[in-house]
């Protein structure tokens, strides 16, 4: 390279660095004013205050998701309180398996939730089997959720003032910044109260909103302002309705035209107690007073079928003698299992048992439709499908029957269109579902063979009075069962008594009795009797 070429270079070299100095200098006068203000002490101040700022809400929310949540029982219930940062607040209440609902209760920061975690079979049971523990039950309920949520707003502003103050010493080691950070949490907290309570919606317990299968909850329930009401009148008579029944057994000697002896078989036919609690009262009182040998109950028992309802069925072994059980539509395979354990109970789905010289078989309901949207009830193909599903059924259980060595004397079905199949195979089968008594004899489309009685179809009504949903009219619907007597050596149905126990502002207990004569040739009904009440 020659030495001009090589001053050349340097000579373009200086004169690039000329103007990047030039450009600089335009540059530093342009953001001068800018540094000047960021230089102010200010405005040094108010970044310093929203670094905090973010450092200690990011530490609150840290805080509230690792430790914002407490347990505590509610009723029979263990629940979690847990509140989570949320845009529009509200509040969840989860009630597993049955789904969610959904309140607008509150605006601003801070959601809560609500979830009924296992339920207390100990304390279940005293609730389904002693009014008074359910009254205290109700009451303490909701001092039980206050309790709940105030530790659980404790604990909240606890963690929350813990995290930002912990997230802040990591960052800035700074006892200064520390103290601010807890002020400024606490200050955080107070806005969030403020808002809350501002914003409190009383009223929106009474516009909830549903997920999963409690979608149907109002369909199912109704107006839980009206059963509320109505239940706290049907509980304060309940005492004299069952005591009622123990003084109409006294009446039966004044029936003439139908004694049982000591050989007499009693069988106490129930159906669709629908977790009415009242109704084991009842049940148990007939079952002393009458002295039954055994109890047999064609479904229904719950309404969802829930794991938390199994703990209903408990009180099946206090009636202390035994107990044949079908599977309803509303009862699922849990609520089988659940009566199968119970000491003296007996479950059928298909198989028979004898007991005191009577032998009973049965099949539970093929269908499991507790959202009540059942294909019977539905229009066009949904309905012949259900008809057909029970129909199915009750074949099976004709086809088991014709297998067996001895015909049953007893068929038990839910519905009682599977009875259909049935029709002279057995003499009697026992139903429920329809929730209203019916007594009527099969029509078999093969016909009777001669010196055959033709099959008795016995529909129970509602043991339960429908559950909570039969507080929903007017008059709630009567508890129904029935005191069946058999002949100890043919088996055969005699007379049966149907007991009917009042609602609300019916406080009486009546009995009709009916005779059954023997129908060789199917045109003679059940007589009714003079009855008490």
């Amino acid at each position: 390279m020659s030495p001009n070429d090589d001053l050349s270079r340097r000579g373009r070299l200086a004169a690039a660095g000329r103007r990047l100095y030039a450009g600089l200098r335009v540059v530093s006068a342009a953001l001068a004013p800018g540094v000047r203000v960021l230089r102010h002490r200010h405005v040094r101040r108010a970044g310093w205050l929203l670094g905090l700022l973010a450092v200690t809400a990011v530490g609150m929310v840290v805080g509230v998701l690792i430790a914002g949540r407490v347990s505590a029982d509610v009723g029979p219930f263990h629940a979690r309180f847990a509140v989570t940062p949320a845009l529009n607040g509200g509040t969840d209440v989860g009630i597993p398996p049955l789904g969610s609902l959904h309140l607008a209760s509150h605006s601003g920061p801070a959601h809560l939730s609500v979830q009924l975690t296992a339920l207390d079979q100990q304390r279940a049971k005293a609730l389904v089997t002693n009014p008074a523990a359910l009254e205290k039950a109700s009451g303490g309920a909701v001092d039980d959720l206050r309790d709940g949520v105030l530790r659980l707003v404790f604990q909240v502003a606890g963690v929350s003032v813990l995290g930002a103050m912990v997230l802040t010493a990591l960052l800035y080691r700074s006892v200064r910044r520390v103290a601010a950070s807890g002020g400024l949490s606490l200050a955080i907290l107070a806005g969030t109260a403020v808002v809350s309570v501002a914003t409190f919606r009383p009223a929106a317990i009474e516009e909830p909103r549903y997920e999963g299968l409690l979608v149907n909850a109002p369909a199912v329930v109704g107006d839980a302002r009206q059963i509320a009401g109505r239940y706290s009148a049907y509980r304060a008579e309940l005492q004299r309705l069952v005591g009622n029944v123990g003084k109409l057994y006294d009446t039966i000697s004044t029936l003439p035209v139908y004694e049982p002896d000591n050989s007499t078989i009693r069988v106490l036919h129930i159906s669709d107690m629908h977790l009415n609690p009242a109704a084991w009262s009842v049940v148990r009182t007939v079952a002393q007073q009458f002295n039954v040998n055994l109890i047999i109950d064609t479904g229904d028992m719950t309404d969802w079928g829930s794991e938390p309802e199994a703990s209903y069925v408990s009180s099946i072994a206090s009636l202390k003698v035994p107990y044949v059980f079908v599977r309803g539509n509303h009862d699922s395979m849990n609520t089988q299992a659940a009566v199968a354990r119970q000491p003296n109970a007996k479950v059928l789905d298909g198989g028979a048992v004898t007991i005191d010289g009577l032998t009973i078989t049965g099949i539970g309901d093929p269908q499991f439709t507790p959202d009540k949207s059942s294909p019977n009830n539905a229009p066009g193909a949904a309905q012949d499908k259900g008809v057909q599903q029970e129909i199915n059924a009750g074949q099976l259980l004709a086809n088991s029957i014709l297998e067996m060595q001895h015909a049953p004397d007893i068929a038990l079905v839910h519905d009682p269109t599977a009875a259909m199949p049935l029709a002279g195979r057995v003499p009697l089968v026992l139903s429920g579902h329809l929730h209203q008594r019916e007594v009527r004899r099969l029509a078999n489309p093969g016909g009777t063979a001669p010196g055959t009685a033709r099959t008795l179809l016995m529909v129970e009504g509602s043991t339960g009075g429908a559950g909570l949903r039969g507080l929903e009219g007017k008059e709630p619907l009567p508890l129904a069962l029935s005191v069946l007597y058999f002949d100890a050596k043919k088996h055969t149905l005699q007379a049966y008594d149907d007991i009917s126990v009042g609602g609300t502002g019916q406080t009486e207990v009546t009995l009709q009795r009916h005779l059954v004569k023997d129908d060789q040739t199917g045109d003679a009904a059940p007589t009714p009797s003079p009855s008490a009440s």
